[in-house]
């Protein structure tokens, strides 16, 4: 008998994308897809269960299929569909990865735990270090929005890993996910006509790849390759970084800045037409941006990204379109500007 693999979240596309994925695996036998609603996208030949995690059926399931390899997928940042809401996403990513952590605890035959995850939990401030590594804490703990729910998530993963000392844990700490089919705060965003900004910050990002992310995902379900190990915390994105600037340019989208007082009430606006997860956390990433480290992720669990962060940004804005402003007049503008200002000026 092969692996019994159950996937929750499969209603999403990166979920769907996973689950037609895996089923390739040669020691895959069986795949078991959960979700709350049933997925517009075919899943293959893989089972599908129409499950709510947030509710103890959940153990029944895990229980009834004899798994033993549970990847959960479903901790978002933004709603499933236009009916969701920012609570029932919480709900899902909180209480929905406690009973699921609960069922994994009680079923015997759950041996390998894959936990998606977010840098989101590293939080956004003034004085972080310049480049984050998995075992740096946060200079303050993340007060709301997916941030907080990603650290609350972590912990209750940590909790179950000392209790089921023989279950493989693995949590992947993906940067910011892009691609042609993401539902990230941050795709929401960027896909905005005009970008607001704070004032006097251009931050940082990095940016992880759909593709990639299927990939890594494979890679933390099966059994470690040699001289690798898929068991333990490890940072995921692709190399280098984007200034918030020379992704705005690349869209051919016109920035709005905002003094930082003021942006908390632009994050409201923005909310009331739909932008799920503009919080304050939010806020912070755009102002102070976040690197992390992926050392571990290369050297001890094998992985090497198709996609840099450029080159994962350039594939997500081919799908989104032209913006307002093609890019190369945008950004012939811009420099324009900047050579015209006197020395020093429009430096952060």
């Amino acid at each position: 008998m092969g692996k019994v693999v159950l996937v929750t979240g499969v209603a999403r596309q990166l979920g769907g994308r996973f689950v037609r994925r895996v089923q390739r695996e040669p020691d895959v036998d069986r795949v078991i897809g959960v979700d709350a609603v049933p997925p517009a996208h075919h899943l293959g030949g893989a089972d599908f269960v129409r499950a709510d995690i947030r509710h103890p059926r959940i153990a029944r399931v895990l229980a009834e299929h004899a798994v033993d390899t549970v990847v959960h997928m479903d901790v978002n940042g933004t709603p499933l569909g236009k009916r969701g809401s920012r609570a029932s996403v919480k709900e899902t990513n909180v209480i929905g990865t406690m009973q699921l952590l609960g069922a994994c605890q009680k079923t015997p035959s759950v041996k390998r735990l894959v936990v998606k995850s977010s840098t989101n939990v590293y939080g956004s401030a003034p004085r972080d270090p310049a480049i984050f590594t998995e075992t740096t804490p946060p200079k303050s703990l993340p007060s709301g929005g997916f941030a907080k729910d990603v650290v609350e998530v972590e912990g209750y993963v940590r909790g179950f890993a000392r209790r089921r000392p023989d279950v493989a844990v693995c949590v992947l700490r993906f940067a910011n996910i892009l691609g042609p089919c993401a539902d990230s705060p941050l795709a929401e965003y960027f896909a905005l006509p005009v970008l607001p900004t704070v004032l006097g910050f251009d931050p940082r990002l990095q940016f992880a790849h759909e593709d990639d992310v299927i990939e890594v995902l494979r890679i933390a379900s099966g059994e470690p390759r040699r001289g690798t190990l898929n068991s333990g915390t490890f940072n995921v994105a692709g190399d280098g970084v984007l200034l918030l600037s020379q992704a705005a340019r690349r869209l051919g989208r016109p920035t709005l800045p905002f003094f930082l007082p003021t942006v908390t009430w632009v994050g409201s606006a923005l909310r009331s037409v739909g932008v799920t997860d503009f919080s304050p956390e939010q806020i912070r990433l755009l102002t102070h941006g976040r690197v992390v480290r992926t050392t571990q992720m290369r050297e001890v669990l094998g992985f090497d990204p198709r996609y840099t962060t450029a080159g994962a940004f350039e594939d997500y804005a081919r799908s989104r379109g032209p913006g307002l402003l093609p890019p190369e007049t945008l950004a012939r503008t811009v420099d324009r500007i900047a050579a015209a200002l006197p020395a020093g000026r429009g430096q952060k």
